[in-house]
């Protein structure tokens, strides 16, 4: 084998024998970072071999969980923390990760589980100050400050404890690597051995990831597709609500969502989303929607908040906080062309309250009616909920679940909502509104 220096992409992994500012696969501008790999394959010492294959019905199909006793995360993870599974958690820096695996450390450990927490940034007395503030006293927590690779096996060797946490990948390398901590190199390397000795020991591990300033996962994409699941803390870090969101889990569904609160105690969990993201909401205000949008099996109520505002320059400015920019920026062109409302001169911001990132078409509805009320300076009535798409020639779509969206908005004492015509038989005690274009459900606005 041979020790070749490349230049790899940082976002997407694309390799060049020399540095360029521009990345011709992904497109980004200053991501090459020189790396030294080695090349070419061991010599053959030995002839092919055979496996004996298995039926797919003999093989059990089961998995062995340990539970979390955290509701939302045992939510997202599908059921529990599968045996010898290794997942990836990541985040913003301050948002919470060394808070919740502390936290899931101490649900463990009072199993009567043996936890190891490898930490790779922080000295152990740093982590034992906030165990201390999360009052987290558990005897069967231990815990290691190192960065060496070699070190981190050889410990979970020697202790085989039943869970482990790394924190975080990023700041651990090998010995055999000749290249610093957090280089794709390294970042693979280290997260390849880690791996392989959990499904041979069958060991769950997490790994603290870190991330890049546009959010996205610090270090080779391959790392996202090696692990067997991957977490996302989502929310903004001056506020108290966090959304951990899964991105892959490949014992369980992607779409549930877990939310949480933190405060003095760390994170913890939201029983009723809805309340939290209908909190404060200003009853005669303009320019304010609620919506019934589905994250996994849950119906969350939210706010959307619009403002609208003549614009001073050429050019009028769209911003999102929590909405599709490009659905936005439709929508628009869908209120000026059905609804004969001028938007051309005006500044669109939409907000989505309580920092939740809505994807789901049933909140398009919403959306438009929110930046009506701005324009047309009406506001809607503080009781009513609207849940539909929205289609480019005007017309409102019917959307999925719509009874359980219906019956959370009624739980919430919503008294009217507004929904597509459909064939489904809907039940309710509130007022149920049937529209099929923008314009039928703009007369909301004039009462």
């Amino acid at each position: 084998m041979k020790i070749k220096t490349i230049f790899l992409c940082g976002s997407c992994g694309y390799q060049t024998n020399k540095w360029i500012g521009k990345c011709p696969s992904c497109e980004q501008w200053n991501t090459f970072k020189e790396e030294t790999i080695t090349t070419g394959l061991p010599k053959r010492t030995a002839g092919l071999k055979a496996i004996s294959p298995r039926k797919l019905t003999q093989i059990g199909r089961e998995f062995s969980r340990i539970k979390t006793n955290i509701e939302e995360l045992d939510r997202v993870l599908g059921g529990g923390i599968v045996s010898g599974s290794v997942i990836l958690l990541s985040g913003e820096p301050g948002i919470g990760k060394s808070t919740i695996t502390l936290q899931l450390c101490e649900t463990i450990a009072r199993q009567d589980k043996s936890v190891l927490y490898i930490s790779g940034e922080e000295s152990l007395d740093q982590i034992s100050l906030r165990a201390n503030r999360l009052n987290i006293t558990s005897e069967n927590i231990q815990m290691i400050s190192t960065n060496s690779l070699e070190e981190v096996l050889g410990t979970l060797e020697a202790e085989k404890p039943d869970f482990a946490i790394l924190d975080s990948i990023q700041t651990i390398s090998s010995e055999q690597i000749p290249s610093v901590a957090g280089t794709a190199n390294q970042v693979k390397v280290c997260a390849e051995a880690v791996i392989n000795f959990a499904k041979t020991r069958k060991i769950p591990i997490v790994l603290i990831g870190h991330v890049v300033k546009d959010g996205s996962l610090a270090g080779p994409k391959t790392l996202e597709h090696i692990v067997d699941i991957v977490l996302y803390i989502e929310g903004e870090r001056y506020q108290n609500l966090r959304i951990l969101r899964g991105i892959k889990n490949r014992f369980g569904s992607t779409n549930e969502v877990g939310v949480f609160e933190m405060n003095e105690k760390g994170l913890t969990e939201v029983k009723n989303p809805s309340s939290i993201f209908l909190g404060n909401r200003s009853e005669h205000a303009t320019g304010t929607a609620v919506t019934v949008a589905i994250e996994g099996t849950r119906p969350f109520l939210i706010e959307i908040q619009a403002l609208t505002n003549y614009t001073n320059f050429g050019y009028a400015k769209r911003t999102a906080n929590g909405f599709d920019f490009n659905k936005l920026q439709m929508l628009i062109a869908v209120l000026e062309k059905h609804a004969g409302l001028r938007m051309q001169n005006q500044d669109v911001f939409i907000n989505v309250a309580g920092g939740m990132r809505l994807t789901d078409p049933a909140a398009d509805l919403a959306v438009l009616l929110a930046i009506a009320s701005s324009v047309k300076k009406t506001p809607l009535a503080h009781d009513l909920a609207a849940i539909g798409e929205v289609g480019l020639t005007g017309e409102i779509r019917p959307v999925t679940q719509l009874q359980r969206r219906i019956n959370e908005a009624e739980k919430l004492g919503f008294k009217q909502i507004i929904i597509p015509q459909t064939k489904e038989k809907i039940s309710s005690k509130a007022e149920i509104v049937h529209v099929k274009t923008i314009n039928e459900a703009l007369k909301t606005l004039t009462g």
